[in-house]
């Protein structure tokens, strides 16, 4: 059995903990039976003795594996990832995901992905990543007593994704403590224009509309002064061909789309002015989590 899940880019701006994309960027695991338990890890993260032994994924499979199912096996668990870690590319939502998912195939209990989501919740407060993870496509998100409601949209092919990955991580707590504490009411008017505007440009494919509907005052401005490098690349991508270009979750990752076109120019402007970070470009996944027996 295999599982795929894809990488994901949250926020998209003005779109904060509320809009997301998924990225046909992913970390798969495959499951085989096994007289002993095992786990191997092959690309991201297998430098790192924490990730490399996933007890992430391994404490939520057991989880929900105990409580499906009596007739306990041993599995041999062989992981591929390609989504950076730490990079604010939903690593660890794809783990989540992973884990629910594997523990449903192996007990052979179907699961819908809406449900499947909502358990995801419970480990990952912030819709904007898990949903495009399960889902795929372009996500706008919310939680009501205590599920998600969302709202999904596919990206057409002549899209293209281009990351700017740093080679250092931004600290998750420490971006979200230096937010302020309190927005000004025209700060917080600013974005509420600017991610409906966002959201319904996503949804009519007016893709022109998005350089000025991702535009934000709540968030990056406060996280990218961790790393002043990536104003050079937002303006660099945004003078280039970049239709948007967004700092992914809560960094250090800057996320940028563009048309098909313009990918060659873009990508090659930004590996040349920025030659110490990894430049790689992708395609956006419609499809979230896969499952193949």
């Amino acid at each position: 059995m295999r599982i795929c899940v894809p990488a994901s880019s949250a926020n998209l701006g003005s779109g904060f903990d509320t809009l997301g994309i998924a990225l046909n960027l992913k970390n798969e695991v495959v499951i085989k039976p096994s007289k002993f338990h095992s786990v191997s890890l092959k690309g991201e993260g297998s430098n790192i003795p924490a990730i490399k032994d996933n007890h992430m994924f391994m404490s939520i499979f057991n989880d929900f594996y105990n409580n499906l199912s009596n007739n306990k096996k041993n599995f041999r668990f062989e992981f591929f990832n390609k989504i950076p870690i730490t990079r604010g590319l939903g690593s660890s939502s794809s783990v989540i995901v992973s884990a629910i998912a594997s523990a449903y195939s192996i007990a052979d209990v179907e699961i819908s992905k809406d449900k499947l989501l909502n358990f995801a919740l419970a480990y990952e407060h912030h819709p904007d990543n898990i949903t495009p993870a399960v889902m795929g496509g372009f996500n706008v998100a919310t939680v009501k007593n205590n599920e998600i409601q969302y709202i999904n949209k596919k990206i057409p092919q002549h899209l293209k994704a281009v990351l700017v990955i740093p080679n250092r991580a931004m600290s998750t707590n420490l971006s979200r403590k230096i937010l302020p504490y309190k927005y000004s009411k025209e700060d917080a008017v600013f974005n509420i224009s600017h991610s409906s505007l966002l959201s319904a440009a996503f949804m009519s494919e007016n893709w022109e509309m998005l350089k000025i509907a991702s535009l934000d005052k709540i968030h990056q401005q406060y996280r990218m002064k961790l790393m002043p490098e990536l104003f050079n690349v937002q303006k660099l991508a945004l003078s280039n061909g970049a239709l948007m270009s967004t700092l992914s979750g809560s960094g250090s990752t800057l996320f940028s789309m563009c048309y098909e076109d313009d990918l060659d120019t873009l990508q090659k402007k930004l590996k040349k002015s920025f030659f110490h970070f990894k430049v790689t470009t992708c395609d956006f996944d419609n499809h979230g989590l896969n499952i193949f027996k």
